[in-house]
């Protein structure tokens, strides 16, 4: 087991039964001239997490742990994307409609690719989720469990919309669940700054949160 400093308290795992998980890097949402932007959004707050994001999945990779890219996608038809949902959108720049990047949301569309810098490697699982959270109409749940996974190491976007709801799905199946700080953000920074409160609030009734750096030294300290 691994132990590491986070908040509010230490955050122990065992790599040979972890999974990082990244979540929704893509280039619709992170790159100009994507859907992000055309919302009005500045991308380049998105954009920092960059760097730590890259870090993590370098030291999954070294250390052999599973890891998981998901990307919030729609099939071409959109039997998958409920009414109440494509609703959401301003006229024009809703799912399915046709975006800087392609048929925003949509399956196979150059805007839903995760960014290159981030590009998963052969080995590596792609989830496409047609909600907020990973656990919903993925089937992701059984294949963790086949794979005797019990921690998952959360990293991607937006903190407090898919990365959120995907811990809280997580936290209600029985999962030990990690935020790396860096590695996450949000359009809104304040929205990001609640969300880590959110987590950790009550004795972490969502899971931990801790800095890239200790997350680092711990997993350096280790026997390999």
């Amino acid at each position: 087991m691994i132990s590491l400093a986070a908040k509010p308290s230490a955050f122990s795992f065992d790599p040979a039964h972890t999974a990082l998980v990244v979540i929704d890097m893509q280039r619709d949402f992170l790159e100009p001239g994507g859907f992000g932007a055309a919302l009005g959004n500045d991308v380049s707050l998105l954009q920092t997490a960059i760097p730590a994001v890259a870090s993590l999945l370098a030291l999954a990779r070294e250390r052999h742990m599973l890891v998981i890219h998901t990307r919030e996608s729609h099939q071409p038809d959109l039997t998958d994307c409920p009414a109440a949902k494509r609703e959401g959108g301003a006229a024009g720049l809703r799912i399915g409609d046709p975006g800087p990047m392609g048929r925003i949301l949509v399956r196979g569309e150059p805007g839903n690719q995760i960014i290159a810098p981030l590009a998963p490697m052969a080995g590596e699982w792609v989830i496409d989720k047609p909600g907020k959270g990973m656990f919903y109409a993925t089937g992701l749940e059984d294949r963790l469990l086949a794979q005797g996974i019990e921690y998952l190491i959360f990293a991607g976007v937006t903190t407090e919309v898919c990365v959120q709801t995907s811990m809280r799905e997580a936290n209600d199946r029985g999962y030990r669940c990690l935020l790396i700080e860096e590695a996450t953000e949000s359009y809104f920074p304040a929205y990001k700054q609640a969300t880590l409160e959110m987590i950790v609030a009550q004795g972490g009734i969502v899971g931990r949160t801790a800095t890239l750096a200790a997350l680092h030294a711990a997993m350096n300290e280790e026997p390999r």
